[in-house]
């Protein structure tokens, strides 16, 4: 047993003196492009914190005027302060967005259209994990309605901007787990049968379809759109789930940082050439596999009828 005990331990510590390098060979890809953005306007969605605020403070730095849609406005403003010090852009503005709740989606969206007349890219970034069994303000599964339905609709509100503003760009940050994902049309609310973590895969599914399909209706628009797996990345994502947060805190030297997570979201915002790509799913800046039911062209047309039902709006 002392045997068993030391070599566990020597090999913990091997383990963690070689952090460094472990996580550097998991850090995945990096945004090359060098693309300035002066004059062009972008939205990211909880942008307050993690990736979405380490994307927000890259595209400032390029010279994009950055709005951080977030529903705690206080912790937008601290974000923000900091990514103004930091890249002396002081176009990086705060506006309340509540992704539950779609009167806060849709206030959201006529403030900022009677604000600007441009729209260049949109990063639908935040979202819930893990989360409780709750519905949203309109009834919704809190996953489905965050992760899901509350982009979709915040997409549809600002698109004819988009395609106004074009050669412009939708990214939708979804996650690897997709593909332990199913769409249950006969249960989407997750009544009859509910897991935080598979709710969570579900949402994640749904994001890929909406963006598959969101790329067919935008042909010949100017406007394209891409799906993201950021990766294992340190962030607050995972707060709902204390066995998750634990795992975080033991093997956080060896998962990506924010900085690292935010690179496949700017390179599907940023790279050149990247057009006829749309509708793909990327991670560590490149194109990669997505899972069957992700590619199932009928499901994600019926996911979008479904979603427009939901929402009460029509999206043709």
């Amino acid at each position: 047993m002392l045997v068993i005990l030391v070599l566990l331990t020597s090999f913990l510590s091997f383990l963690y003196m070689t952090a460094p390098s472990i996580r550097k060979f998991f850090a995945g890809g990096v945004c090359r492009t060098d693309v300035q953005l002066p004059g062009k306007v972008v939205v990211i969605t909880g942008a307050n914190t993690g990736i979405g605020k380490e994307t927000a403070r890259e595209l400032a730095r390029r010279g994009a005027r950055v709005y951080i849609a977030c529903r705690d406005v206080l912790k937008g403003e601290s974000a923000a302060s900091e990514i103004r010090a930091d890249t002396k852009n002081h176009q990086v503005l705060v506006r309340k967005l509540d992704l539950s709740d779609t009167r806060s989606i849709r206030a959201f969206a006529e403030s900022f259209l009677s604000e600007e007349k441009q729209l260049h890219i949109l990063i639908n970034n935040a979202g819930v994990m893990m989360y409780p069994y709750s519905k949203t303000a309109d009834g919704f599964e809190t996953h489905l309605g965050v992760n899901h339905l509350g982009h979709f609709l915040l997409t549809h509100l600002l698109l004819e901007r988009l395609k106004e503003s074009a050669p412009a760009r939708v990214v939708n940050l979804s996650s690897v787990v997709h593909h332990a994902g199913k769409i249950h049309f006969h249960d989407l609310q997750g009544e009859k049968h509910y897991s935080p973590g598979l709710a969570y895969c579900h949402s994640k599914l749904a994001n890929v379809l909406f963006t598959r399909e969101l790329a067919k209706r935008l042909q010949g628009t100017g406007v394209t759109t891409y799906a993201v797996h950021p990766g294992i990345v340190h962030s607050q994502l995972v707060r709902h789930s204390f066995l998750l947060c634990l795992l975080w805190r033991l093997f956080a030297p060896f998962v990506k940082s924010a900085r690292e997570g935010a690179q496949t979201s700017l390179h599907c915002a940023l790279a050149e050439d990247l057009e006829p790509l749309s509708g793909k799913y990327f991670s560590d800046c490149k194109r990669t596999w997505v899972s069957s039911r992700a590619r199932n062209n009928e499901t994600a047309k019926r996911l979008w009828n479904v979603s427009c039902e939901l929402l009460e709006i029509q999206w043709e």
